[in-house]
């Protein structure tokens, strides 16, 4: 097997702002995984509140490509085990190459990746559009801009409750609010009430990821549902979320992948949570990757590729009525420009 892999930078169309990093431009690495024949393709984004940068990625990925290259390939789930001793200090790096293992295992078989695992494409839940914090303004200049059926607000600011409540005036669609560990066990409490109000369905994540005795509050009084996400990264914290969360979000890049992502479905669906699938602000190839996924999720936020101009490749996407999927094999993404074998 051979292992390529490229950077590129995603040029946002608007400029990203949440509650702890503020962004125009989002660089990315793609992978590509071959036998010189068949190609599956998987992302990893940079990520500087995870501390990960391509340099990390391009190391972690060069030391393993003298592995991969005598490697006998049976199946993604083998393989992520068999390389989990090289790239357990990296789980984004973890999850570029296990999405080009389900893509590439997926071709193979020529089937799309869903129906490696039995899924129905219909059952996928409409994916959120995200409105990134600026000025009330300017949010509600972008809600107008892309009519959708559902809004996740990103929040923690100042005026947090005057943000949802203008853009309420102007919208009927159902709204998910995200506080990026911005706010307090007080705070939550108190803006729940009034966010049931205004057509709130969940809040994601209002408090830091270690403060659990505050989130222990907010899980007891708050009117509505919490989701975590900076609390919930690995297999491990599935388990720690219950009593403190009614549902996880998770993103595959912070997990490792598609593999270990399937074992948090489960065992989240054994513990009675929600489950959510969120992005990174990834190009349709990690996109693609979360759309076959969607069909096992309660809530999906893929709007990623929607939020750039200058998408490497095509594949699946999201639509205010569900997910489209491309009509091809794996997770049925190509590339613009023919990486890996044309520049």
């Amino acid at each position: 097997m051979q292992l390529f892999f490229r950077r590129y930078i995603l040029e946002l169309r608007n400029r990203f702002t949440i509650a702890h990093d503020s962004r125009t431009h989002q660089p990315t690495m793609l992978v590509a995984l071959t036998d010189g024949q068949t190609v599956g393709y998987g992302e990893a984004t940079e990520n500087p509140y995870y501390g990960v940068t391509f340099e990390q990625l391009e190391w972690a990925l060069t030391a393993i490509q003298p592995f991969l290259s005598q490697y006998q390939f049976s199946s993604p789930e083998q393989l992520w085990a068999d390389t989990e001793p090289y790239l357990s200090h990296l789980p984004f790096a973890q999850c570029a190459l296990d999405q080009a293992a389900w893509d590439y295992y997926a071709r193979k078989q020529g089937k799309p990746l869903y129906q490696i695992w039995g899924l129905n494409p219909a059952n996928a839940p409409v994916s959120n559009y995200t409105i990134g914090i600026d000025t009330i303004e300017t949010m509600l200049a972008k809600m107008q801009a892309q009519p959708w059926p559902i809004y996740k607000i990103k929040l923690g600011t100042d005026n947090d409750m005057e943000i949802v409540r203008t853009l309420r005036r102007h919208t009927a669609a159902r709204f998910r609010v995200d506080a990026n560990c911005g706010w307090t066990a007080e705070q939550t409490i108190r803006y729940a009430a009034e966010l049931a109000l205004l057509g709130v369905e969940f809040i994601e994540q209002p408090l830091p990821a270690n403060d659990w005795e505050g989130m222990k509050k907010v899980y007891q009084h708050s009117c509505l549902p919490v989701i975590a996400d900076e609390s919930c990264i690995i297999e491990a914290d599935v388990a720690h979320c219950i009593g403190y969360f009614h549902g996880i979000n998770i993103k595959l890049t912070k997990c490792g992948g598609i593999t270990p992502a399937l074992r948090m479905i489960e065992q989240a669906r054994q513990k009675q949570l929600k489950v959510m699938m969120g992005c990174m602000t990834e190009s349709s190839v990690g996109i693609s990757a979360i759309a076959h996924i969607a069909p096992l999720l309660d809530y999906v936020d893929m709007d990623g590729a929607m939020l750039i101009k200058n998408d490497p490749a095509e594949g699946a996407h999201a639509t205010p009525h569900g997910v489209t999927y491309a009509p091809r094999n794996g997770t049925g993404v190509i590339m613009r420009d023919g990486f890996p074998f044309h520049n």
